[in-house]
């Protein structure tokens, strides 16, 4: 990818190497041993109970306590590369919604390292990248590029390509969809919940493609080979991929992101098609 011909982005927040820390209340080790017993004893995730007791004492939760050694965003090629795609999912999405009467809002990308705090709870860098609607910011631990090198899908576009995926769940929650559909499976049973997160990551593959799309006619950020590599990608992170790397059967209702094939396949419509309108994986006429 041509990413550096670019501009870069405002919105990235760099929290690497940042410690959790609660600025309104300090608790002793033995204050901590009790509230690990206790969120044990609850079946509770000790890590939110302290929260509770950070917003509990007047402050606002608890922050990042930011290392001395940490980098601002943009001192890294790394963090320049994330912040150049930031920009132009920005550029696109700011011309693509304000033509079916939509304003694009951006969203702020977090940089982490290990475990960090969002509006959606605590995650590990295990989680891998997410998107989180209840403070509209995407996550992003730069160790899963590694990841998508072992799983055999390298490159600059494979990794813009995770980067865009997130962005899209981000575009769905600004157009309502990621709230009906989450409204939709919390009424649903555990099989049905599932297709229906299938069909969400579907679109934002898809969404990632048409971002993709206009990247490439409209300001020729993509190489030959681009689109390989993120198609690449899209099968690496299959369901059915990741369930035979684990060694575990595969089973379609079980399924949360969807098969390498549908992901290939939905990146690509919205690659080759640059219209958020083919994206609709919802509609009983969807071939995948």
């Amino acid at each position: 990818m041509l990413w550096k011909k670019g501009r870069q982005s405002d919105n990235v927040e760099d929290r690497r190497g940042a410690g959790i820390g609660g600025p309104s209340i300090k608790l002793s080790g033995g204050v901590l041993v009790v509230v690990v017993l206790l969120g044990v004893a609850l079946g509770e995730n000790p890590l939110e109970l302290l929260a509770m007791l950070s917003q509990g004492s007047g402050g606002d939760g608890l922050t990042t306590a930011v290392s001395p050694g940490q980098k601002t965003p943009g001192n890294d090629e790394s963090a320049q590369f994330v912040s150049a795609i930031l920009a132009d999912t920005e550029d696109t999405w700011n011309t693509i919604l304000p033509r079916i009467g939509k304003q694009y809002q951006v969203p702020k990308l977090i940089l982490f390292s290990d475990q960090v705090s969002s509006a959606c709870g605590y995650n590990s860098s295990a989680t891998g990248p997410f998107y989180c609607p209840g403070d509209r910011k995407v996550y992003l631990d730069l160790g899963f590029f590694r990841e998508l090198d072992n799983l055999g899908a390298p490159g600059d576009f494979a990794q813009a390509y995770v980067i865009g995926h997130e962005v899209g769940h981000h575009v769905q929650n600004l157009l309502g969809i990621s709230g009906k559909v989450h409204d939709l499976q919390r009424r649903s049973v555990p099989a049905q919940a599932n297709a229906l997160s299938v069909l969400i990551e579907l679109q934002a593959d898809c969404f990632a493609g048409v971002w993709a799309h206009y990247a490439d006619k409209y300001r020729n950020l993509l190489e030959p080979g681009d689109v390989d590599e993120g198609l690449r990608a899209a099968s690496a992170i299959g369901d059915d991929r990741l369930s035979n790397r684990a060694g575990n059967s595969i089973s379609p209702e079980s399924f949360t992101h969807g098969s390498s094939e549908q992901r290939a396949y939905w990146l690509r419509k919205g690659l080759e098609s640059g219209d958020i309108a083919a994206c609709d994986t919802f509609s009983r006429t969807a071939k995948k």
